[in-house]
C-alpha cells in the first residue's frame, strides 16, 4: 500500500507547533478575535480546476520531493493549493499582531495563509547560522487558500499577479544568497475574484492562485505582539493581552526549537533571552545589509513582516532598484516613503525595539537597550564587508574604503546609473598593479558605465522636489525670520535634500543630452581613477598581480548578479501567464536560479577563463544588451527602457 502512495502522500508530518502552542480549535466561520491562542484550526477552500503554473525543484527538494514525480501525481495541483488535504497535514492559521506604518494595528494574523504542517526531513546544518534548520522540519503553507478567522474584510484569496511575484522573488533571493522563505510551487485556477489593482475604483476579475511556502517557521516579530497592552495612540490591544504565560510558552518554543545552541548553553532565563534577542538583532542587521547590497526594497517592513529567524518574509510590493536612488520607494501605497531604500536599516532597528517591548518582562529593558545600541554598528560592518566584496577588495581593509563606497554611491546617484549593471561592469576595470598602459581599457569601461546612466529627462523627473513649492518657501522664510522656530519644527535633513534637488534641477535645465553625457563621463572617470588606486593596494611585493587580478574578477562576478527580478521581468511573466502562457514564468525561474551566470542571455566563460577574456566578454555582453534593447527585445540583464517606469506596484 505504501508503494502505491505518491511522494506528496508519503510526506512525513510532525506538527510540533500545534502540539506545543495554544490552539483555537473552533471552526466557527467568519472573522473574529482569537484570544489565548497562537494558532486557529481552519478548513482551506478548494479552487476550481487548479492548475500548476510552475515548480521550484530546489525548494521542493527541501521536502524530499522531485518535481517530475510531483507532476505525475494526478492530485498534485489540489494538494499544493490546499484544495485537497495532504495526509498528515493539519490546516491552521497563525495569530499575530503588528505595527503597520508605525502604528499598532491590533490583531492581524494569517488572513490568506494556511499552515499545513511541518515536514520532517532531518536537521540541516551549514556554516551560516541564517541558513541552518536545526529542528529538522520544514513548515509548509499555502498562501491564498481562502478565509480564516484573521481575514477581516478580505476573501482570503491571492491572485495570479501577486502570486507570480512572490513565487519568483522567494527563489531569486535564495539564489542571491539572501536568507529567505522559499516557494515550492505556484498553482492557479478557474476561480476568479474582483481586484482593484490601483485602488482607482476600477476592479477587474483575476484568477485565484496559491503559492506553497516553505521555511523552518513563519513566526515573526508580530507573533509576540498578541500580548500588547492597550496602545496609548490607537487604543487597540493584542487579543492575548495579560497572558504572560502564553508569551513565555511561545518564547520557549522559539528558542528551544530554532536556537537550540542558546538553550543548551545558557541556564539563566534572562541571560538566555537576552542572548536570543541579540542573535535576532545580528541576523536582522546582516539581512538588511544584504538587501542594501543588491538594491532590494521590501516595501512593507511592518513588524508583522519581520521573521524571528532573520529571513526575508512576505513578498508584497517589493522592488529591486534600477537607477540608483536612496529615496527609492517600491510600494506605490507608501506615499510618505517610510519604507524607502535608505530607510530600511533604521526601520529594522525600530522594529527590533518593538520586539523588545513585546517580550515584556522576559527581557530586561537595560539589556535590550544595550543590544539595540549595537544594531547600527553591526549593520554598517556587515554592509561594508558586502561592499568590499562587490568591489573586489579582498586582501586589505583600508580606512578609505568607507569613503570609496560613499563616493561610488554619490556618483551613481548623480549620474542615475543602473545599480545592478554598474556593479557588474566594475569587474572589467583593470588594476594598475603590474599592468602597462591600461588607459584605453579603463576608458572603454567608463563608456559602458555611462551607457547605464540615466537620460536627461529621467534625471529631471528624479530631481523634481517632492515638497510643495509653497511649503518649502514658507520653511525657508521661517529659517531667516525665526531660526529658533525653524530648528524646532522643520525636518532640516529633508529641507537640505529638497534644496539639493532644486540645485541639480537648475543645472539640468541649462544643459543638453550631449553635455550631460560629458558630465557623467567626467564623474565616472574621476571615481574609477580613485578605485584603481585602491585596487593597487591589494598587491604587495610577494603577490602575483595576475593571480590577484584573476581572483578579484572571479569574486566580483560571483558577488554582483547579472540579473535580478526587475519589475519589467515580473510584469512580462505576469502578462503572459494571464493569457494562459506559463512558459515565461518557468523561463524566468530558470534564469533567476543562476543570477551570476550569463549563459542564457550572453556568452559563457568557464572558471579557467583568463582575466582579459572575461573583460572582453563583459564588453560583448553589454553590446548585446544594447542591441537587444534597440530592437525591443529586452533581455533579462538589460537596463530597463523608459516604459517600465510606468509599472505601478501596490
Amino acid at each position: 500500500m505504501a508503494q502505491s502512495l505518491t511522494p506528496l502522500q508519503r510526506l512525513k508530518f510532525n506538527n510540533i507547533a500545534l502540539k506545543t502552542l495554544p490552539l483555537d480549535s473552533s471552526l466557527e466561520p467568519g472573522s473574529r478575535t482569537v484570544r489565548g491562542a497562537c494558532f486557529s484550526r481552519v478548513e482551506p477552500q478548494p479552487l476550481l480546476k487548479p492548475t500548476i503554473v510552475a515548480l521550484s525543484e530546489p525548494a521542493l527538494a527541501l521536502l524530499g520531493l522531485n518535481a517530475d514525480e510531483v507532476l505525475r501525481d494526478p492530485h498534485a495541483a489540489e494538494y499544493l493549493s490546499g484544495s485537497r488535504v495532504i495526509p498528515g497535514s493539519e490546516p491552521a492559521a497563525h495569530c499575530y499582531c503588528g505595527h503597520q506604518f508605525g502604528q499598532f494595528a491590533g490583531q492581524l494574523g494569517d488572513g490568506a495563509v494556511c499552515y499545513l504542517g511541518e515536514v520532517e526531513t532531518g536537521a540541516e546544518q551549514t556554516s551560516d547560522p541564517t541558513s541552518t534548520n536545526p529542528c529538522g522540519r520544514w513548515e509548509i503553507q499555502v498562501k491564498g487558500a481562502g478565509r480564516t478567522p484573521y481575514s477581516r474584510q478580505s476573501d482570503g484569496r491571492k491572485v495570479l499577479r501577486s502570486s507570480i511575484r512572490e513565487f519568483l522573488c522567494s527563489e531569486a533571493m535564495f539564489a542571491l544568497g539572501i536568507p529567505t522563505t522559499r516557494a515550492g510551487s505556484l498553482v492557479t485556477s478557474d476561480l476568479y475574484v474582483q481586484r482593484d489593482v490601483f485602488y482607482s475604483g476600477n476592479p477587474r476579475p483575476e484568477r485565484c492562485s496559491v503559492v506553497l511556502r516553505i521555511a523552518p517557521t513563519f513566526i515573526r516579530f508580530g507573533s509576540f505582539e498578541i500580548f500588547h497592552p492597550v496602545d496609548d495612540f490607537t487604543g487597540r490591544q493584542g487579543p492575548s493581552a495579560g497572558r504572560p504565560d502564553i508569551r513565555a510558552q511561545l518564547l520557549d518554543y522559539v528558542i528551544e526549537t530554532f536556537y537550540p545552541e542558546i538553550q543548551r548553553r545558557l541556564l539563566d532565563r534572562q541571560e538566555r533571552n537576552a542572548t536570543f534577542f541579540r542573535e535576532v538583532t545580528v541576523r536582522t542587521a546582516k539581512l538588511v545589509a544584504l538587501w542594501q547590497s543588491v538594491g532590494f526594497c521590501h516595501g512593507v517592513l511592518n513588524t508583522d513582516n519581520m521573521s524571528i529567524l532573520g529571513l526575508t518574509i512576505d513578498y508584497g510590493p517589493f522592488g529591486f532598484m534600477d537607477r540608483f536612488d536612496p529615496e527609492f520607494v517600491c510600494n506605490a501605497s507608501d506615499k510618505k516613503g517610510r519604507y524607502s531604500y535608505e530607510a530600511q536599516p533604521y526601520v529594522c532597528h525600530w522594529n527590533l525595539a518593538r520586539l523588545a517591548e513585546a517580550l515584556g518582562t522576559e527581557l530586561q529593558p537595560a539589556r535590550a537597550g544595550a543590544i539595540l545600541d549595537e544594531f547600527m554598528s553591526l549593520y554598517e560592518g556587515f554592509y561594508l564587508d558586502n561592499m568590499r566584496r562587490k568591489l573586489g577588495l579582498l586582501r586589505q581593509q583600508e580606512p578609505e574604503d568607507v569613503e570609496l563606497v560613499a563616493d561610488l554611491l554619490k556618483t551613481m546617484h548623480i549620474t542615475g546609473a543602473d545599480f545592478t549593471n554598474t556593479f557588474r561592469l566594475l569587474s572589467a576595470v583593470s588594476s594598475p598593479a603590474g599592468v602597462q598602459a591600461e588607459r584605453d581599457s579603463t576608458d572603454s569601461v567608463v563608456e559602458l558605465i555611462v551607457e547605464q546612466c540615466a537620460s536627461l529627462e529621467e534625471l529631471k523627473v528624479a530631481n523634481h522636489p517632492t515638497m510643495q513649492p509653497g511649503e518649502l518657501e514658507m520653511i525657508l522664510s521661517m529659517a531667516e525670520t525665526n531660526p529658533g522656530m525653524f530648528n524646532m519644527v522643520a525636518n532640516q535633513p529633508e529641507v537640505a535634500k529638497q534644496l539639493e534637488k532644486i540645485g541639480r534641477l537648475k543645472e539640468l535645465l541649462t544643459i543638453n543630452e550631449v553635455e550631460l553625457k560629458m558630465k557623467q563621463r567626467d564623474h565616472w572617470q574621476r571615481w574609477v581613477k580613485h578605485y584603481r588606486r585602491r585596487l593597487a593596494c591589494e598587491c604587495d611585493e610577494a603577490s602575483d598581480p595576475a593571480a590577484v587580478e584573476k581572483e578579484r574578477v572571479r569574486s566580483m562576478n560571483s558577488t554582483n548578479p547579472v540579473v535580478v527580478l526587475r519589475n519589467y521581468i515580473a510584469q512580462n511573466a505576469i502578462e503572459a501567464a494571464e493569457r494562459g502562457d506559463f512558459s515565461e514564468v518557468q523561463q524566468v525561474l530558470k534564469v533567476l536560479e543562476n543570477p551570476y551566470s550569463v549563459s542564457l542571455e550572453s556568452p559563457v566563460w568557464s572558471d579557467q577563463a583568463d582575466v582579459n577574456s572575461i573583460k572582453r566578454l563583459e564588453v560583448m555582453e553589454n553590446k548585446q544588451r544594447k542591441a537587444a534593447s534597440d530592437t525591443h527585445r529586452i533581455p533579462y540583464n538589460s537596463k530597463p527602457p523608459a516604459w517600465t517606469r510606468m509599472i505601478c506596484v501596490t
